[in-house]
């Protein structure tokens, strides 16, 4: 376990020392999000990501003995990253699984692989400076369809990572393997007339705008009490919301959403 904490405090080095560079890269390769809060996202990654701190064991005694219990390694664990997260995801799954004592096989995005690889190939020269073993994480170079199902389905792959879209959680999910999946999220804000609005308005402007919003865990909607529904939109707009109106609704409705739900078709 100690080893295991140097090399996670070099991690965490080497990744802070190269934020403004893993961030560019992924935003020229995917032309997605915006570098500033690029940095942001790998620099959560990089210093929050739980370490061994977590492994705590576990005793149970009573008088007939003691019982120990310690967590034990997975082994290889196959991993699916996304191209809006090409980086950060890397690094949190990164710290997290060699923490726990595993090494990892990352299947990057096709659109996002230069960004993640070069991720990669960091923790690893990383680990390699604390005094552990080189290409404890391995990644494919040139990642497809065909190469996440065949990752999927590897015998010696005991745990499946997923982060992506509901098509590769799905197949994740029949693999017959252990999977820790996230797919698409969708979520909502919900405001009363409890609220402080000033910061209400603020903060879901500032997130749901946070890396052009396509982070899955950022603001989708908003679900607000009459009362203070004109008020918070207020707010909002203060902060640099645009409000659509009239024809614009329809417009911007069949642009983005190419199967609207109704009653009984919900989506």
């Amino acid at each position: 376990l100690e080893k295991r904490r140097e090399i996670i405090r070099s991690i965490r080095k080497i990744i802070m020392s190269n934020l403004e560079e893993i961030s560019k890269l992924a935003v020229e390769e995917t032309t997605f999000g915006r570098v500033e809060d690029k940095i942001e996202k790998n620099r959560l990654a990089a210093l929050k990501t739980p370490g061994i701190e977590d492994l705590e064991p576990t005793a149970y005694s009573d008088d007939n003995g003691m019982t120990l219990m310690e967590r034990a390694a997975y082994g290889v664990i196959g991993s699916i990253i996304p191209s809006t997260n090409p980086t950060s995801s890397v690094i949190n799954n990164g710290i997290s699984m060699i923490a726990g004592g595993n090494s990892v096989v990352f299947n990057p995005h096709p659109m996002a692989k230069k960004s993640s690889c070069f991720t990669v190939s960091l923790i690893n020269q990383a680990i390699v400076k604390a005094g552990g073993p080189p290409n404890v994480l391995c990644a494919i170079g040139n990642p497809t369809i065909d190469s996440a199902q065949t990752l999927m389905k590897h015998p010696k792959i005991r745990l499946l990572v997923v982060t992506g879209g509901p098509a590769v959680v799905k197949v994740a999910m029949n693999s017959g393997k252990k999977v820790i999946a996230a797919g698409p999220g969708n979520p909502p804000c919900v405001v009363d007339e409890t609220a402080d609005l000033v910061k209400v308005g603020r903060d879901i402007v500032n997130g749901a705008g946070f890396d052009n919003n396509i982070v899955c865990i950022c603001e989708k909607e908003i679900l607000a009490v009459s009362q203070i529904a004109d008020k918070l939109k207020e707010e909002m707009i203060k902060n640099g919301a645009y409000e659509l109106k009239g024809e614009q609704i329809e417009k911007v409705t069949k642009l983005v959403i190419a199967d609207p739900g109704k009653p009984g078709h919900e989506r």
